[in-house]
C-alpha cells in the first residue's frame, strides 16, 4: 500500500513528518522525542519501523481489524426492531433497562444509543442547555419536608385523554411517596394524598408547594367572621394540614419546587411508556400501578439515601381520625325540622338522647373521600349517610351551577343530578 493511499489523521502525519526528519538527519532522536511527547527509546523503535514497513509501520495494528467488542449484526436487529416496535418512544436510558431487564440484551446505554442515531432513530427527547440556578441542599431527614404538585398531561399517549397526576416525594431521597390520577387538579386529589401518607407513613413536619387557590385563599375579600377573628378562613387542603400541625410553605416560582417539577419531566418520560407496556387505560389502575411496581422501581433508580438515618415523621396520634381530617368540612345550621342543607343535600339529623332536637345548632359537616356525609356537634357525631337526600329547585339549577367547588366530590354527583 503506497502512502498516499493511507487515510491518516492530522495527528498521525504529524508524528510520521518527525519521524522521517530524525531519519533524514534534519533533527535529532531527542529533539523528535521532545516535540512528539515521547521517550527517546520510544521515537527509536518509531524509526525501526518506519525503515522497515515505511509510513505504514506507525499505524496502530488493529486498524482494519473487525472489533473484538462489536455488537453481532444479530443484536443490533433485534435492538432496533425493540425500539421501533414495543419499545417506541422509550428514551435511550429506559430503553437501556427494559433490554437488560425484559430481552436479555446486555448493552451499556452509549451502545444502544451509537447503534439508535446510526439507524437514524433520533432521541426522544432534546436536551436543552441547563440554566443557572442556585442548588438548594436537601433536608437531612426523611418527613422534614414534602414536596407535592399536579402535572396534567396525556399520560397513556397521544391519543389518550388528558389526566392530572398529583405526587408528593420526600425532598431528602427525592423518593416517590404517592400519586393520584385525577380529571384535573383539585382538592380531592390532595386530600387523598394526604390521607395515604398519614397512613403509610405519618405526619411530615413541612409541605411545599405552590400559591394555588387549592392551598391558599388568594382573593382579597374578607368576611366578616374573618375580620372578627384577624385571619382567613383556610381552604380545605389548608384547613386539614393546620388540624395536623403540617407547616405549608408556599414558593414564589415554578423554579423554587424544582425537585417536584424535573420529577415531572422524568415521569412524563417514563411513565407514559410504563403505562403502555402495562395495557393501562383508567384511571384507578394506572394510580395503583403507580403506587404499586411502578414507584418501587423509581425509587430504587433515582432515590438517594437520606443525610441521617433517623426519621422526621410523627406518629398519628392514637385516636386521630383519619378519614374526618382528610375531608370536605362545612358549617352549617340546623333547621326547624333538624335537617341540614349543604350545597343542595339535606341531611336529616335524628333524635337525640331523651328526644333531644338540634333545631338553630350550629354543626360541622363532614363530606368524606369515599362520598359519606357525617354531621357533628360539638364533636359528636350525630349522623354518618352515604344517601344524602337531593333536592335542587328548577329556578336554583343556573346559580347551583356557578356556586359548586370543583373540588367537592359532592359537586360531581349533583352536577350529574342536575343535569
Amino acid at each position: 500500500m503506497d502512502e498516499g493511499e493511507l487515510i491518516v489523521s492530522q495527528r498521525e502525519l504529524h508524528r510520521m513528518h518527525v519521524v522521517r526528519l530524525t531519519l533524514e538527519g534534519r533533527e535529532s532522536a531527542s529533539k523528535g522525542a521532545e516535540l512528539l511527547g515521547i521517550s527517546t527509546r520510544q521515537i527509536k523503535r518509531l524509526r525501526k519501523k518506519m525503515r522497515e514497513r515505511g509510513a505504514q509501520g506507525l499505524l496502530h495494528g488493529n486498524r482494519g481489524r473487525r472489533p473484538w467488542n462489536r455488537t453481532v449484526p444479530r443484536t443490533v436487529k433485534k435492538v432496533l426492531q425493540l425500539a421501533q416496535g414495543r419499545y417506541k418512544g422509550l428514551n435511550d436510558t429506559h430503553l437501556t433497562e427494559k433490554l437488560g431487564e425484559k430481552e436479555g440484551v446486555k448493552l451499556s446505554r452509549s451502545t444502544v444509543r451509537a447503534l439508535l442515531r446510526q439507524a437514524g432513530i433520533v432521541a426522544v427527547r432534546k436536551h436543552r442547555p441547563k440554566r443557572h440556578y442556585k442548588r438548594r441542599e436537601r433536608k437531612a431527614q426523611e418527613g422534614e419536608l414534602l414536596l407535592w404538585d399536579g402535572s396534567p398531561h396525556r399520560w397513556l399517549g397521544e391519543s389518550g385523554p388528558k389526566w392530572t397526576l398529583t405526587v408528593a416525594i420526600d425532598d431528602a431521597t427525592g423518593g416517590l411517596l404517592y400519586g393520584v390520577f385525577s380529571e384535573q387538579e383539585d382538592a380531592q386529589s390532595y386530600l387523598t394524598c394526604l390521607k395515604q401518607l398519614l397512613i403509610d407513613r405519618g405526619i411530615a413536619l413541612a409541605i411545599y408547594m405552590d400559591r394555588h387557590g387549592i392551598f391558599r385563599r388568594n382573593d382579597d375579600h374578607w368576611t366578616l367572621q374573618e375580620e372578627l377573628a384577624g385571619e382567613r378562613i383556610p381552604t380545605q387542603v389548608g384547613q386539614a394540614l393546620k388540624s395536623l400541625g403540617i407547616e405549608p410553605i408556599f414558593a414564589l416560582s415554578p423554579q423554587a419546587k424544582g425537585r417536584v417539577e424535573r420529577m415531572f419531566g422524568t415521569l412524563q418520560d417514563r411513565l407514559v411508556s410504563e403505562l403502555r407496556l402495562a395495557g393501562i387505560g383508567t384511571r384507578d389502575r394506572a394510580t395503583a400501578f403507580v403506587n404499586g411496581p411502578f414507584k418501587n422501581d423509581f425509587n430504587r433508580r433515582f432515590a438517594k439515601p437520606p443525610q441521617q438515618s433517623q426519621s422526621a415523621w410523627r406518629k398519628v396520634p392514637r385516636g386521630l381520625d383519619v378519614d374526618r381530617i382528610c375531608s370536605f368540612r362545612y358549617e352549617a345550621t340546623v333547621g326547624n325540622d333538624n335537617a341540614v342543607r349543604v350545597a343542595g343535600a339535606i341531611l336529616d339529623i335524628p333524635e337525640g338522647p331523651r328526644h333531644t332536637g338540634y333545631a338553630k345548632s350550629r354543626v360541622e359537616v363532614r363530606q368524606l373521600l369515599d362520598g359519606r356525609w357525617r354531621v357533628y356537634y360539638k364533636d359528636e357525631l350525630l349522623l354518618e349517610t352515604n344517601k344524602p337526600q337531593l333536592r335542587v329547585p328548577l329556578r336554583t339549577r343556573r346559580r347551583r351551577r356557578r356556586t359548586l367547588d370543583k373540588g367537592d366530590i359532592f359537586a360531581d354527583q349533583l352536577r350529574g343530578h342536575i343535569a
